[in-house]
């Protein structure tokens, strides 16, 4: 190990430790991973592949839930294989560029999800307080258009932190105790350790503005569409017609919490627990990456009749012919 605690001011290979105390136990904390990370593959493709295929789901909630999942996949595909032969094969190197990679990937594609959910609260803001101009407003045109959008804003604003973090001269380590490169894993090598040879101010101001503009109008617009919705639904003289509106938003509701949850989490404990176990913050740095893309599917599949007969006939599907083998 001591031979990677010098390097030159920029190296050009970072060494990921993985969980720091527990390397004995990685081969069988890779078990969780490794089925987690399988569940996320096949739940989001089976996702695409009901939706695509079944012509009752081409509406903007399913059109977006796509979108959704193909971050999802993008997401925890960027970190896991990579994370996996480290835990396997002991393949703790990885190319600064490829380090550089799975930042952008993992923290431009995160700020999607966040956007699609913002799209598919719109979605349900319209389809509940103006439902007969639905269909006239959330076009497929419309629909595509702020897809665009949403992907726009990730890659745009996501963009200069590879080469913020590319151009810090880390003088002393390139180690990085996390099974994944991470914006604030690379930070803390200059912020925490105090290595790097530069003001790194700007690195995180340009981190926290990033935060703030997107999560923070992302969760403001949610929070909005719901106080809407639940002042439309509560015009409803019906109870069945309220408790029928609200059903409609559970699933949503639902999962981002689970992306908002964990993500919130994990900002408290680099801004509040800095000096806590590093074990605390990988953790919750994993469940924030691979949760969303495993509970989403199934969140779905639960709430949503014509997805859950989709996952019931590709099991089906399956089984038989598993029998005809």
């Amino acid at each position: 190990m001591s031979a990677y605690n010098k390097t030159d001011v920029h190296p050009s290979t970072f060494i990921l430790i993985g969980i720091p105390g527990l390397e004995a136990a990685h081969i069988w904390i890779s078990i969780p991973f490794c089925m987690v990370y399988i569940l996320a593959l096949l739940g989001n493709c089976s996702l695409l592949f009901i939706i695509k295929t079944d012509s009752s789901l081409q509406e903007p909630m399913y059109l977006f839930l796509c979108m959704l999942a193909v971050a999802d996949l993008i997401v925890c595909t960027t970190a896991v294989p990579k994370l996996l032969s480290l835990f396997w094969f002991h393949d703790r190197e990885i190319p600064i560029e490829a380090c550089l990679t799975q930042v952008f990937l993992i923290h431009s594609f995160s700020t999607m999800e966040s956007g699609f959910f913002l799209a598919m609260a719109f979605d349900r803001y319209v389809a509940i307080c103006n439902p007969l101009r639905h269909s006239a407003i959330l076009t497929h045109s419309s629909i595509g258009g702020m897809g665009l959008a949403i992907v726009f804003r990730g890659t745009a604003l996501l963009s200069p932190h590879p080469f913020l973090l590319r151009w810090l001269p880390y003088c002393r380590t390139n180690i990085i105790s996390h099974t994944y490169c991470e914006f604030m894993a690379l930070i803390k090598i200059a912020y925490v350790i105090r290595l790097a040879c530069t003001d790194i101010s700007f690195n995180i101001s340009y981190g926290l503005f990033v935060v703030a503009f997107c999560w923070g109008i992302d969760s403001l617009g949610i929070f909005l569409s719901y106080a809407f919705i639940l002042h439309s639904v509560l015009g409803i003289a019906s109870q069945g017609g309220k408790l029928k509106a609200l059903n409609t938003c559970a699933s949503h509701i639902c999962a981002v919490l689970i992306l908002y949850v964990p993500m919130i989490g994990l900002s408290l404990a680099h801004r509040f627990a800095k000096h806590s176990s590093p074990i605390i913050h990988i953790t919750m740095a994993n469940i924030y990456l691979l949760v969303p893309p495993v509970l989403n599917p199934i969140i779905y599949s639960i709430k949503t009749k014509q997805i859950r007969q989709g996952f019931l006939r590709i099991l089906s599907a399956k089984r038989v012919g598993l029998a005809h083998t």
